[in-house]
């Protein structure tokens, strides 16, 4: 049974939730072992992970929806799924908001920007009128089965329109019936405390943390003391395995063996430990041909 809240439970909670990022059901099964009762799966992360190119709109719904799926058959952690722009118009944010819930999202993140769309903490970035956003918010709402399926409304009007008509956009979102807000790629402390001024506690607000971004890093107690109730790690995970991994590669191509980089990693009887194998074989057990292995036995006898 699981134990871990709803994230509309979370939201409404003392703390601030912590929603590191993952890209399968690996990293998904590894951040529910270290604590965390949410988890973000990135598109940026998977088009990093799966496709091995930068977050510039390649990944598509379904491919977001399958990594989904096999996530959610590992763990019950609330997952809050990137659904970058809808993937199209507003109909088309109907039918990513149906299948990413279908796949067992605990909330859907739809933007503003343009197709195809970018990294929020890349330049140049371009956004659609405020209006079409707007009735892709109210389709996504229309469109889910469950008002427990929360969307969550993303503006990247800072970078091209500046902070005072993100504001505007993220007002109007809301209005639309967005569950959470989110400001992309604020610029400063003043930046997201002047987030928080406008909007207070009409719906709770979102922060993203990237490693080298726009948005000076914070800590999530110093977001919570400014007003936000959700923050995201959403690259961090694929940033720390490929540095890992270019030494782990670098290791193996110089030396001929993992022997000198052990120290660094699970050995086999570690990560089945970690996995769980024991107890996942003992339970594939029951379902054995009791008839099958008495024969044998008596065989043997």
């Amino acid at each position: 049974m699981n134990s871990i809240p709803g994230l509309p439970e979370q939201l409404q909670g003392s703390k601030i939730v912590v929603a590191p990022g993952v890209y399968d059901a690996l990293t998904a099964y590894l951040a529910t072992e270290a604590g965390f009762s949410s988890l973000y799966l990135s598109g940026a992360a998977v088009a990093y992970s799966r496709l091995g190119r930068p977050d510039i709109g390649l990944v598509t719904a379904t491919e977001m929806a399958d990594t989904l799926a096999l996530i959610t058959e590992r763990v019950q952690t609330p997952i809050i799924v990137d659904g970058d722009t809808g993937h199209g118009n507003a109909l088309n944010a109907q039918r990513t908001v149906r299948l990413f819930e279908r796949a067992g999202a605990s909330a859907i993140q739809l933007e503003d920007q343009t197709f195809p769309k970018r990294c929020g903490h890349l330049s140049d970035k371009t956004v659609v009128p405020a209006g079409e956003m707007v009735g892709k918010i109210k389709a996504a709402v229309d469109a889910r089965a469950s008002d427990r399926t929360l969307i969550i409304a993303r503006t990247d009007a800072v970078a091209v329109e500046g902070l005072d008509f993100a504001l505007d956009r993220a007002a109007r979102y809301a209005e639309a019936g967005a569950d959470v807000l989110f400001i992309e790629a604020p610029q400063s402390r003043s930046d997201l405390a002047a987030i928080r001024n406008r909007f207070g506690d009409n719906r709770p607000l979102m922060a993203n943390m990237v490693e080298g971004g726009r948005t000076p890093p914070l800590s999530a107690v110093d977001l919570e003391q400014l007003g936000f109730r959700l923050v995201i790690f959403p690259g961090g995970i694929v940033r720390a395995f490929a540095r890992i991994a270019q030494d782990y590669y670098a290791s193996l191509q110089q030396h001929g063996t993992n022997e000198v980089f052990r120290t660094r990693m699970l050995d086999f009887d570690q990560l089945n430990k970690l996995l769980g194998t024991s107890a996942i074989l003992a339970n594939a057990a029951q379902y054995e041909d009791q008839t099958r292995n008495a024969r044998g036995s008596e065989k043997i006898a």
